[in-house]
């Protein structure tokens, strides 16, 4: 994929470990420093955030241009990519563990998985997810991608705290059965909290997690069930957009930028 920039930021896959590197010390600053989740041995010998999927997936780095220096780069904000037709070769996907993908593994075209999304604190406002998500679909636009799926994460385990936003996910954001991941049997926690006619769901979604709240206002789904991850502190359920909800409009964005670039080389002026 191209790289793109908005002012001081630069959005591009990582080329070399040094730039793996910089996108799992993010990693292990978000999730273990702030978010509270407990890093294995590993990790904490490390200072990175890493497994068995790393060496496979594609990764999506916001950096800092003003901040980088000669091959270390400032990565404020990442996304984790795992395609089917990598994952069926190598490590499979992530999802296993907690999901029972189903009929998604037997989608005819192109499927990915997402994960591991942080962004630093002080660039939450500052465009980096915007440019996250015009990367996301310039990779699903160059890899023909049709659906992707992965966690998405409630912060804490406590069920009576999330039981509003599960029951609001369950009962008006199901995915369809032939797209419906399921939670496996051993590790299955029921969403269906709440009966349908007592959810406010001005409030559930007022409590609903950014990036959840990101993934509904493109179409996304949930699957049937939740797990509880302890090691990372959150309640996930599996998420599933169909790529066409997200291409629409940064495409268009990404199409132009290419235009104008041509008609800049060529001598021509677009409209």
């Amino acid at each position: 994929m191209e790289p793109m920039r908005f002012r001081n930021l630069e959005i591009r896959l990582a080329e070399d470990e040094a730039d793996l590197v910089a996108a799992q010390t993010l990693r292990y600053k978000i999730f273990y420093d702030e978010m509270g989740a407990q890093p294995s041995d590993a990790c904490i010998a490390a200072g990175l955030d890493m497994d068995s999927y790393d060496p496979v997936c594609d990764h999506l780095l916001v950096i800092d241009l003003d901040r980088s220096q000669p091959g270390v780069p400032c990565v404020v904000g990442t996304y984790r990519l795992l395609r089917a037709s990598v994952a069926e070769r190598t490590t499979g996907f992530y999802t296993d563990a907690e999901f029972d993908l189903g009929g998604l593994k037997d989608y005819p075209g192109e499927i990915m998985e997402l994960g591991r999304s942080c962004i630093d604190a002080a660039y939450r406002k500052s465009g980096a997810m915007q440019l996250l998500w015009s990367g996301i679909a310039q990779y699903i636009y160059r890899n023909n991608v049709d659906i992707m799926f992965g966690c998405g994460s409630i912060h804490g385990t406590d069920l009576e705290q999330a039981k509003l936003v599960m029951s609001y996910l369950h009962h008006y954001h199901m995915a369809p059965k032939n797209l419906r991941p399921v939670a496996q049997e051993s590790r299955f926690i029921d969403m269906n909290l709440m009966k349908k006619d007592t959810i406010d769901t001005a409030l559930a979604q007022s409590q609903m997690p950014p990036l959840l709240k990101g993934y509904l206002r493109l179409g996304g789904y949930v699957g049937k069930g939740a797990v509880i991850d302890h090691e990372f502190n959150t309640i996930d359920v599996c998420v599933v957009v169909e790529t066409a909800n997200v291409t629409g409009k940064y495409i268009r964005h990404f199409t132009k930028d290419r235009e104008r670039n041509n008609a800049a080389d060529s001598g021509t002026v677009a409209e």
